[in-house]
């Protein structure tokens, strides 16, 4: 399942982040999301949870507001970096890093699929947990 598809899938996608909400972990203040997969399922993870959602580019724009983070405000706030499909997990670790030198408390990062390609090893490695609502393997068996 290429990611895009869910994404842009109103009826899927709201029914994903209705089964992502039980993985939120309960001291939750903020839910980030990576650009550009991770903002439409923050955007609905948010509506199912009530929580307030920063969105997370990969780069600070150069002009305008020149932020990393746009929405809500991550300073001092235990934040959950949502992301749609981790592979390797290193533009989590690179947000992660980036939320974190903007005082965001980071512990952990929920994603709809972990491919299973070394993401979880390389966010445990910088002090990041990988929650996720599916892995390749459960894809896998359900396609058989």
């Amino acid at each position: 399942m290429r990611a895009a598809r869910f994404e842009g899938d109103p009826v899927l996608l709201d029914a994903i982040a209705r089964r992502m909400a039980p993985l939120v972990p309960s001291d939750t203040e903020v839910l980030a999301g990576l650009e550009m997969g991770g903002i439409p399922v923050v955007t609905a993870l948010g509506r199912h949870t009530g929580l307030p959602c920063a969105f997370v580019r990969k780069q600070a724009k150069p002009y305008g507001t020149c932020r990393l983070a746009e929405g809500a405000d991550v300073e001092g706030r235990r934040v959950l970096v949502v992301e749609d499909v981790v592979t390797s997990g290193g533009q989590i670790v690179l947000s992660t890093a980036d939320l974190r030198g903007l005082g965001a408390q980071v512990q952990e990062a929920l994603c709809v699929i972990d491919r299973e390609q070394g993401g979880a090893d390389a966010l445990a490695a910088q002090g990041i947990g990988l929650l996720s609502l599916l892995t390749a393997g459960d894809l896998r068996a359900a396609a058989a």
